[in-house]
């Protein structure tokens, strides 16, 4: 097993309609304003940013990321990603149209030297870290689409 390979799924219900909370996840720039651990999103050009993201373990990842798929019709956005974390990671929203389902898909490798070396012991607590910046993006989206 490589302990630095990590795939992650998390599903946010949301009230809002699909196309509303697509509109708001395809602004990865806008994200700080609503996910507290997305700490900065730098846009380089229209299709790649970096990202700066700490949750609660004190440590920022920063990585480059660069759009392979935006699908409104099909309801996806995808990126790949280069840096501190190397993979991609995708959103796929649908839902009936007052409520909306985001499915977060993310499959990386760790570059991060800190947490390559913590590897064995850190897995749960880095698991754990990512399932609490989770949790804290939904509550942030959330409040973020009631008051739009």
């Amino acid at each position: 097993m490589d302990w630095t390979h990590y795939r992650f799924r998390t599903q946010w219900d949301l009230s809002a309609s699909p196309a509303t909370v697509y509109d708001a996840l395809e602004q990865a720039e806008d994200y700080p304003r609503w996910w507290p651990q997305v700490r900065g999103v730098d846009r380089l050009d229209d299709t790649t940013g970096v990202i700066t993201i700490r949750a609660t373990l004190p440590y920022d990842l920063v990585f480059t990321a660069r759009e392979v798929r935006r699908d409104r019709t099909a309801g996806v956005l995808e990126i790949a990603m280069t840096g501190d974390l190397e993979g991609w990671a995708r959103w796929t929203i649908d839902g009936d149209g007052t409520r909306s389902l985001a499915r977060y898909e993310q499959v990386v490798d760790v570059n991060k030297p800190l947490l390559r070396r913590l590897a064995v012991p850190g897995r749960p607590v880095f698991r754990a870290n990512h399932w609490l910046m989770m949790r804290a993006g939904r509550r942030g989206l959330a409040a973020y689409l009631e008051a739009v």
